[in-house]
Protein backbone atom coordinates (compact mmCIF):
# COMPACT_ATOMS: atom_id res chain seq x y z
CA UNK A 1 0.00 0.00 0.00
CA UNK A 2 2.57 2.56 0.31
CA UNK A 3 3.57 1.85 -3.08
CA UNK A 4 1.49 4.34 -4.13
CA UNK A 5 0.00 7.68 -2.75
CA UNK A 6 -3.29 6.07 -2.49
CA UNK A 7 -5.26 3.71 0.09
CA UNK A 8 -6.00 1.40 -2.54
CA UNK A 9 -2.75 -0.29 -4.01
CA UNK A 10 -4.13 0.07 -7.64
CA UNK A 11 -4.42 2.95 -8.06
CA UNK A 12 -2.28 6.26 -7.94
CA UNK A 13 -1.94 9.63 -7.85
CA UNK A 14 0.62 9.17 -10.74
CA UNK A 15 -0.32 5.87 -12.15
CA UNK A 16 -2.37 7.15 -15.06
CA UNK A 17 -0.11 9.87 -15.72
CA UNK A 18 2.84 7.58 -16.21
CA UNK A 19 0.74 5.58 -18.22
CA UNK A 20 0.35 7.93 -20.76
CA UNK A 21 3.85 9.31 -20.75
CA UNK A 22 4.90 5.49 -21.47
CA UNK A 23 3.06 6.33 -25.01
CA UNK A 24 4.83 9.54 -25.85
CA UNK A 25 1.54 11.47 -24.88
CA UNK A 26 0.56 10.63 -28.10
CA UNK A 27 -2.46 8.07 -27.96
CA UNK A 28 -5.39 8.02 -30.61
CA UNK A 29 -9.05 9.34 -29.35
CA UNK A 30 -10.52 5.91 -29.73
CA UNK A 31 -7.57 3.85 -28.06
CA UNK A 32 -8.12 6.69 -24.69
CA UNK A 33 -9.22 4.98 -21.74
CA UNK A 34 -13.19 6.02 -21.14
CA UNK A 35 -15.62 6.22 -18.32
CA UNK A 36 -18.39 4.19 -20.24
CA UNK A 37 -15.68 1.81 -21.03
CA UNK A 38 -14.65 1.58 -16.99
CA UNK A 39 -17.93 1.00 -16.41
CA UNK A 40 -18.02 -1.82 -18.60
CA UNK A 41 -15.04 -3.70 -17.53
CA UNK A 42 -16.31 -3.41 -14.33
CA UNK A 43 -19.15 -5.12 -14.97
CA UNK A 44 -17.84 -7.95 -16.59
CA UNK A 45 -14.99 -8.33 -13.29
CA UNK A 46 -18.37 -8.14 -11.25
CA UNK A 47 -19.52 -10.72 -13.60
CA UNK A 48 -16.66 -13.02 -13.36
CA UNK A 49 -16.50 -12.87 -9.51
CA UNK A 50 -20.05 -13.82 -8.95
CA UNK A 51 -19.43 -16.96 -11.72
CA UNK A 52 -16.82 -18.41 -9.75
CA UNK A 53 -18.27 -17.56 -5.78
CA UNK A 54 -21.24 -19.09 -7.43
CA UNK A 55 -19.68 -22.36 -8.21
CA UNK A 56 -18.04 -22.64 -4.55
CA UNK A 57 -20.65 -21.86 -3.05
CA UNK A 58 -23.02 -24.89 -4.36
CA UNK A 59 -19.99 -26.67 -3.77
CA UNK A 60 -19.56 -26.29 -0.28
CA UNK A 61 -23.71 -26.29 0.35
CA UNK A 62 -23.58 -30.09 -1.23
CA UNK A 63 -22.04 -30.99 1.36
CA UNK A 64 -21.53 -28.55 4.55
CA UNK A 65 -17.74 -30.06 4.68
CA UNK A 66 -14.99 -27.04 4.66
CA UNK A 67 -12.50 -29.35 3.24
CA UNK A 68 -14.28 -29.90 -0.21
CA UNK A 69 -13.56 -25.94 -0.92
CA UNK A 70 -10.61 -25.33 1.60
CA UNK A 71 -8.21 -25.89 -1.37
CA UNK A 72 -10.39 -23.48 -3.81
CA UNK A 73 -10.04 -20.98 -0.78
CA UNK A 74 -6.64 -20.94 -0.23
CA UNK A 75 -6.23 -20.81 -4.54
CA UNK A 76 -8.33 -17.59 -4.01
CA UNK A 77 -6.37 -16.40 -1.56
CA UNK A 78 -2.82 -16.78 -2.84
CA UNK A 79 -3.62 -16.09 -6.51
CA UNK A 80 -5.54 -13.50 -6.47
CA UNK A 81 -2.77 -11.74 -4.55
CA UNK A 82 -0.75 -12.52 -6.76
CA UNK A 83 -2.63 -11.48 -9.91
CA UNK A 84 -3.28 -8.52 -7.73
CA UNK A 85 0.43 -7.41 -7.36
CA UNK A 86 1.02 -8.53 -10.96
CA UNK A 87 -1.64 -6.20 -12.09
CA UNK A 88 0.14 -3.28 -10.17
CA UNK A 89 3.30 -3.65 -11.61
CA UNK A 90 2.21 -4.64 -15.04
CA UNK A 91 -0.97 -2.34 -15.74
CA UNK A 92 -0.85 -3.12 -19.36
CA UNK A 93 -1.41 -6.51 -18.73
CA UNK A 94 -4.76 -5.73 -16.46
CA UNK A 95 -7.26 -6.41 -19.70
CA UNK A 96 -5.95 -10.29 -19.20
CA UNK A 97 -4.89 -10.13 -15.22
CA UNK A 98 -8.37 -8.38 -13.66
CA UNK A 99 -10.21 -11.21 -15.13
CA UNK A 100 -8.07 -13.55 -13.28
CA UNK A 101 -7.65 -11.49 -10.26
CA UNK A 102 -12.12 -11.59 -10.16
CA UNK A 103 -12.44 -14.98 -10.52
CA UNK A 104 -10.27 -16.10 -8.20
CA UNK A 105 -11.43 -13.32 -5.37
CA UNK A 106 -14.81 -15.11 -6.45
CA UNK A 107 -13.50 -18.59 -5.58
CA UNK A 108 -12.73 -17.07 -2.19
CA UNK A 109 -15.72 -15.10 -1.45
CA UNK A 110 -17.90 -17.62 -2.78
CA UNK A 111 -16.71 -20.37 0.03
CA UNK A 112 -16.60 -17.36 2.72
CA UNK A 113 -20.01 -16.48 1.98
CA UNK A 114 -20.98 -20.03 2.31
CA UNK A 115 -19.15 -20.83 5.39
CA UNK A 116 -21.32 -17.69 7.15
CA UNK A 117 -24.36 -18.26 5.88
CA UNK A 118 -24.53 -21.46 7.25
CA UNK A 119 -24.14 -20.22 10.38
CA UNK A 120 -25.80 -16.90 10.44
CA UNK A 121 -28.63 -18.14 7.44
CA UNK A 122 -29.16 -15.26 5.03
CA UNK A 123 -25.73 -12.80 5.96
CA UNK A 124 -24.60 -13.59 2.42
CA UNK A 125 -27.33 -11.95 0.53
CA UNK A 126 -27.66 -8.94 2.62
CA UNK A 127 -23.62 -8.47 2.83
CA UNK A 128 -24.36 -8.63 -0.83
CA UNK A 129 -26.82 -6.16 -1.03
CA UNK A 130 -25.27 -3.74 1.45
CA UNK A 131 -22.03 -3.56 -0.35
CA UNK A 132 -23.79 -2.92 -3.86
CA UNK A 133 -26.11 -0.36 -2.08
CA UNK A 134 -23.06 1.50 -0.75
CA UNK A 135 -21.14 1.53 -3.88
CA UNK A 136 -24.34 3.54 -5.63
CA UNK A 137 -24.25 5.61 -2.34
CA UNK A 138 -20.83 6.63 -3.01
CA UNK A 139 -20.93 6.92 -6.63
CA UNK A 140 -24.00 9.33 -6.13
CA UNK A 141 -22.71 11.23 -3.76
CA UNK A 142 -19.51 11.98 -5.89
CA UNK A 143 -21.24 12.63 -8.98
CA UNK A 144 -23.12 15.20 -6.99
CA UNK A 145 -20.41 16.93 -5.06
CA UNK A 146 -21.38 16.46 -1.85
CA UNK A 147 -17.78 15.01 -1.19
CA UNK A 148 -14.66 16.69 -2.56
CA UNK A 149 -11.73 14.92 -3.13
CA UNK A 150 -9.13 17.40 -1.27
CA UNK A 151 -5.03 16.59 -0.13
CA UNK A 152 -6.44 16.75 2.99
CA UNK A 153 -9.03 14.47 2.43
CA UNK A 154 -6.93 12.01 0.28
CA UNK A 155 -4.32 11.88 3.14
CA UNK A 156 -6.78 11.61 5.74
CA UNK A 157 -8.77 8.34 3.81
CA UNK A 158 -5.20 6.50 3.11
CA UNK A 159 -3.90 7.33 6.99
CA UNK A 160 -6.42 5.53 8.00
CA UNK A 161 -6.87 2.96 5.67
CA UNK A 162 -2.93 2.59 6.53
CA UNK A 163 -3.35 2.09 10.07
CA UNK A 164 -6.02 -0.86 9.65
CA UNK A 165 -3.37 -2.18 7.16
CA UNK A 166 -0.99 -2.20 9.79
CA UNK A 167 -3.58 -3.14 12.63
CA UNK A 168 -4.38 -6.20 10.51
CA UNK A 169 -1.21 -7.26 10.28
CA UNK A 170 -0.21 -6.71 13.62
CA UNK A 171 -3.19 -8.81 14.52
CA UNK A 172 -2.24 -11.54 12.55
CA UNK A 173 1.51 -11.67 13.92
CA UNK A 174 0.44 -11.92 17.23
CA UNK A 175 -2.31 -14.42 16.49
CA UNK A 176 0.92 -16.35 16.16
CA UNK A 177 2.14 -16.07 19.74
CA UNK A 178 -1.31 -16.89 21.21
CA UNK A 179 -2.37 -12.84 21.60
CA UNK A 180 -6.27 -12.30 20.72
CA UNK A 181 -7.89 -9.02 20.65
CA UNK A 182 -11.31 -10.05 21.76
CA UNK A 183 -12.93 -6.84 22.05
CA UNK A 184 -12.09 -5.67 18.57
CA UNK A 185 -13.20 -9.09 17.30
CA UNK A 186 -16.15 -9.98 19.35
CA UNK A 187 -19.68 -8.82 18.93
CA UNK A 188 -19.69 -6.22 21.71
CA UNK A 189 -19.70 -2.37 21.29
CA UNK A 190 -16.17 -2.03 20.69
CA UNK A 191 -16.26 -4.79 18.44
CA UNK A 192 -19.21 -3.35 16.13
CA UNK A 193 -17.88 0.07 16.39
CA UNK A 194 -14.67 -1.27 15.08
CA UNK A 195 -16.51 -2.58 12.23
CA UNK A 196 -18.53 0.13 11.36
CA UNK A 197 -14.91 2.24 10.93
CA UNK A 198 -13.94 -0.02 9.13
CA UNK A 199 -16.60 -0.30 6.40
CA UNK A 200 -17.09 3.54 6.39
CA UNK A 201 -13.34 4.12 5.29
CA UNK A 202 -13.58 1.30 3.21
CA UNK A 203 -16.84 3.20 1.75
CA UNK A 204 -14.58 6.37 1.10
CA UNK A 205 -11.98 4.88 -0.69
CA UNK A 206 -14.40 4.12 -3.09
CA UNK A 207 -14.50 8.21 -3.49
CA UNK A 208 -10.55 7.95 -3.77
CA UNK A 209 -10.83 5.50 -6.57
CA UNK A 210 -13.86 7.43 -8.61
CA UNK A 211 -11.29 10.03 -8.51
CA UNK A 212 -8.36 8.39 -9.63
CA UNK A 213 -10.52 6.56 -12.79
CA UNK A 214 -11.81 10.54 -13.49
CA UNK A 215 -8.05 11.38 -13.47
CA UNK A 216 -7.46 8.78 -16.04
CA UNK A 217 -10.17 9.60 -18.55
CA UNK A 218 -8.90 13.60 -18.00
CA UNK A 219 -5.18 12.68 -18.85
CA UNK A 220 -6.60 10.63 -22.10
CA UNK A 221 -4.62 7.23 -20.55
CA UNK A 222 -4.52 4.12 -22.54
CA UNK A 223 -7.12 2.39 -23.27
CA UNK A 224 -5.98 -0.63 -21.05
CA UNK A 225 -6.36 1.43 -18.04
CA UNK A 226 -10.19 0.66 -18.42
CA UNK A 227 -9.62 -2.56 -17.10
CA UNK A 228 -6.58 -1.36 -14.72
CA UNK A 229 -9.49 1.22 -13.37
CA UNK A 230 -12.15 -1.62 -12.79
CA UNK A 231 -9.62 -3.90 -11.03
CA UNK A 232 -9.04 -0.81 -8.47
CA UNK A 233 -12.67 -0.77 -8.01
CA UNK A 234 -12.99 -4.67 -7.37
CA UNK A 235 -9.91 -4.50 -4.66
CA UNK A 236 -11.87 -2.32 -2.90
CA UNK A 237 -15.59 -3.87 -3.40
CA UNK A 238 -13.47 -7.18 -2.06
CA UNK A 239 -12.34 -5.77 0.88
CA UNK A 240 -15.69 -3.56 1.43
CA UNK A 241 -17.88 -7.16 1.09
CA UNK A 242 -15.60 -8.71 3.65
CA UNK A 243 -15.56 -6.29 6.22
CA UNK A 244 -19.70 -5.85 5.64
CA UNK A 245 -20.06 -9.65 6.36
CA UNK A 246 -17.75 -9.34 9.27
CA UNK A 247 -19.92 -6.75 10.65
CA UNK A 248 -22.88 -8.05 10.32
CA UNK A 249 -21.70 -11.37 12.01
CA UNK A 250 -20.95 -9.47 14.96
CA UNK A 251 -24.39 -8.17 14.98
CA UNK A 252 -26.07 -11.38 14.46
CA UNK A 253 -23.90 -13.31 17.07
CA UNK A 254 -25.51 -10.77 19.38
CA UNK A 255 -29.14 -12.06 18.90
Amino acid sequence: MAMFKTSNPALGSKTFQDAVARTGGAIDATNRMTLNGTVNRTGILLICAFATAAYTWRMFMQTHDPSDVSGLLMLGVFGGFITAMVTVFKQSWAPITAPIYALLEGLFLGGVSALFDVRYPGIAIQAVGLTFGVLLTMLVVYSSGLIRVTNKFRIGIIAATGGIALFYLLEMILGFFGVRFLAVNGSGPIGIGFSLLVCAIAALNLVLDFDFIEQGVNYGAPKYMEWYGAFGIMVTLVWLYLEILRLLSKMRSRN
